[in-house]
């Protein structure tokens, strides 16, 4: 199960490997261009999180020597590549659903992989999200309701606008959950 931001990273790097091999720099570009709000990941946290897979079985690594006359002719790359029981893996951690998949850590990670998975999954991830989001929308008005003669103008105002965020996403989720239900959805997705 993914249940931490590390298995989130975990699921991530796997999806990137899918795709063929990377070295390790490779992968933190392309996780930050895929997964947008990663763009903190530090590589203190990304080659923890390769070694893991590599000690798991779902990564192998071979070391690239670079030719003589390149940048750095003394320092070999090292490539990460996903193996089959990799692959297994990810196919396995792809299709998990349950409420670890709709917080925010994971839901985005999910979500940026959702072309990879099925409809049923989908389906389950936005609406166990969205149920969520109802959940912090009411515990969210409740404490307006309960500190607003307390608050100044401004601390109002902050939980206002995180009112109206929530809002935004249940009204996003509730636009994706309609797609779903919808027949063939996503054209381009089938060939």
């Amino acid at each position: 199960m993914v249940r931490k931001r590390g298995d989130v990273v975990l699921l991530a790097v796997l999806a990137l490997l899918a795709d063929g091999p990377l070295h390790g720099y490779e992968v933190r570009k392309r996780l930050d261009q895929r997964l947008g709000f990663f763009r903190a990941l530090s590589y203190g946290t990304l080659y923890p999180a390769l070694r893991a897979l590599q000690a798991g079985g779902c990564i192998t690594e071979t070391t690239e020597q670079r030719l003589p006359g390149t940048i750095s002719p003394k320092r070999a790359r090292v490539v990460y590549e996903i193996t089959a029981h990799g692959r297994d893996r990810l196919a396995a951690l792809l299709e998990e659903s349950g409420p670890e998949s709709w917080e925010d850590d994971a839901f985005g990670v999910h979500f940026a992989l959702f072309a990879r998975v099925g409809p049923r999954t989908r389906l389950r991830i936005l609406e166990g999200r969205r149920a969520r989001l109802l959940e912090r929308l009411e515990l969210m008005n409740r404490s307006i309701d309960r500190t607003q003669a307390q608050l100044d103008f401004y601390a109002l105002e902050a939980q206002r606008h995180g009112v109206e965020t929530v809002r935004s996403e249940v009204d996003w989720l509730e636009r994706l959950i309609t797609a779903e239900h919808t027949p063939n959805p996503h054209p381009e997705e089938n060939p």
